[in-house]
């Protein structure tokens, strides 16, 4: 049970800060996150 957990958590930080969205201007979540907090 433990592996699954490492392996969601290991998705979840890939999926927020490596991969691409098209729908948030082609940045990665975590990118689209600072860019609003900057503005």
């Amino acid at each position: 049970m433990q592996e699954l957990r490492d392996r969601v958590d290991s998705y979840i930080d890939y999926y927020n800060s490596e991969r691409y969205q098209w729908s948030l201007k082609k940045m990665t979540p975590d990118e689209f996150r600072s860019h609003l907090l900057a503005a």
